[in-house]
């Protein structure tokens, strides 16, 4: 659940007015911003201005300084399209259903080729965890945004209108926090987008681009989360998705915890459970009574309003506000979890697992033990052992409870979906996308779900062969370079996500 993308340096001398100026009319009806009203009008655009436009002269250079760009291009990737790109405000719901003001990016791809006019495909994207509260997506070329610039070159360039928020509790929303893992928050949210965005098209600068009212939906990490819990709502709701694809999502909400308080701390432990902190007390009001019930005494004053920032990370450790990376006490809560204080299987992550676990730690052992002997009493169907597949039927701890509430693991997709991920990702389990995978085989979807993994061995007729030797070649290289160490600090960010995202293009391109 990291930040799916590592930001990586623009190049100095691209100027954004060169490409398109910055704070451009898009020329609709809808432009004057409006306030929003008493109640929330879902999907209502608020005010839109065009950003930039970016010729394949423009994106190139930029995804040769971008490190996940680099792998794009060694795919032989060209754009073909002149891409268009537009901040979008828009009304929203926070997690309790109050109103909240968001925003996103629209990219909107126009050209002389037949693939660049006309009627277009929509891809719905969510993006992976920020810490940085005025994070936004549609500023890719200015802020080193390498996430914006692979939607940007992968999608839109290939003639696809891109539709990705922000999210509520970054940029200009109103929204005072982030509903982090909220499902059915963040599918509003994302269905809300797609409504604004849909409002203002054609847009100026591509008058000859529309709708074709094709829809695909994709995210990656906790936008792989977001991307299937809004297939799941739209499905619900009877809106039509083509088809998705959830790249290394969270998806098994649930077992994913589980797994973390046993032991296999992600690598990203401290980021998301501050973040969850936030959330779900936001959300459901039920994580403490006090945030020390939780959290150790010196961070439990500020974890409830810490993140999203516009303080980085390291700075936030740096003023004792967050531990380096320990989220448990390297001293077992009882002798009987001695063995996974950290745990050591597979050989391959317990460097990672290791890193959990310190004398300066989130949360408390006295918490850590509740919610061990939780999970005990109450066992997860799908971890640590296979048996329903399911989160467990009843949990006496809160966070556990939470967590139940949003895992995916209860319904089936009536649309082709792609899983994509990598088997040893540090970051985000691969255990999420097998158990997803297992509770299908149980509940059958009436529609193909395909599983992409692409750190695994080509096979016969693969049809993305190409995808998973580019991934084994890229990660060589840096093994060769770094070590291994510098294959497990990049594997999520930088090796998997643009891999993923060029398979989910040749997905969507078949649909």
């Amino acid at each position: 659940m990291a930040r799916a993308f590592r930001a990586a340096s623009c190049l100095t001398c691209l100027v954004l007015a060169a490409c398109g100026g910055a704070g451009t009319d898009m020329g609709t009806a809808s432009d004057s911003p409006q306030s929003p009203s008493a109640g929330p009008q879902r999907g209502q655009l608020l005010a839109n201005s065009e950003v930039g436009s970016y010729a394949a002269s423009d994106l190139l250079p930029l995804l040769g300084a971008s490190s996940p760009g680099k792998e794009l291009l060694q795919l032989a990737y060209t754009p073909i399209c002149l891409v268009n790109v537009y901040h979008i405000e828009y009304e929203t719901v926070g997690a309790q259903g109050e109103p909240a003001t968001a925003s996103g990016a629209l990219m909107v791809p126009s050209g002389v080729n037949s693939a660049c006019t006309g009627p277009r495909p929509i891809v719905l994207y969510a993006h992976g965890t920020s810490t940085d509260r005025n994070y936004d997506i549609a500023s890719f070329a200015t802020s080193g945004n390498d996430e914006g610039l692979l939607l940007a070159a992968v999608f839109a360039a290939q003639g696809y209108i891109v539709v990705a928020p922000n999210y509520a509790g970054y940029d200009t929303s109103s929204l005072g926090y982030h509903p982090y893992v909220v499902a059915d928050q963040q599918s509003k949210d994302m269905i809300d987008a797609l409504t604004a965005a849909r409002s203002v098209l054609p847009v100026t600068l591509s008058p000859l681009v529309s709708d074709d009212h094709k829809l695909y939906i994709t995210g990656y990490s906790q936008g792989g989360f977001v991307a299937m819990a809004t297939h799941r709502a739209m499905q619900q709701a009877g809106m039509t998705v083509t088809a998705s694809a959830p790249m290394s999502g969270p998806y098994a909400l649930a077992a994913f915890g589980d797994a973390v308080f046993m032991g296999d701390v992600n690598g990203s432990a401290v980021v998301n459970v501050a973040l969850i902190a936030s959330s779900y007390q936001h959300a459901y009001g039920n994580l403490y009574s006090t945030p020390t019930d939780m959290f150790a005494p010196q961070y439990a004053a500020n974890i409830e309003t810490l993140l999203p920032s516009t303080t980085p990370v390291s700075t936030l450790r740096s003023e004792g506000l967050l531990p380096e990376s320990a989220l448990f006490s390297s001293t077992p809560p009882a002798p009987q979890y001695a063995s996974i204080t950290p745990s050591t299987t597979p050989a391959s992550l317990a460097p990672v697992f290791a890193l959990g676990f310190g004398s300066d730690f989130l949360v408390t052992n006295a918490y850590r033990l509740a919610y061990l002997q939780d999970a005990a009493a109450n066992p997860d169907g799908g971890f640590p052992n296979t048996t329903s597949g399911v989160p467990a039927a009843t949990a006496a701890n809160t966070l556990r409870q939470d967590f139940k509430a949003n895992d995916l693991r209860n319904w089936s997709p009536s649309s082709p979906m792609l899983l994509c991920a990598g088997d040893g990702d540090p970051t985000v389990f691969y255990l999420n996308t097998q158990l997803m995978q297992g509770y299908w085989a149980a509940h059958p979807p009436t529609a193909p779900v395909t599983v992409l993994d692409v750190d695994s061995a080509v096979g016969a007729n693969d049809p993305y062969a190409s995808f998973k030797q580019g991934f084994a070649a890229a990660k060589a290289a840096l093994a060769l370079a770094q070590g291994e160490t510098g294959v497990l600090e990049a594997y999520h960010t930088e090796l998997v996500a643009p891999f993923c995202l060029s398979a989910v293009k040749s997905f969507f391109d078949s649909h």
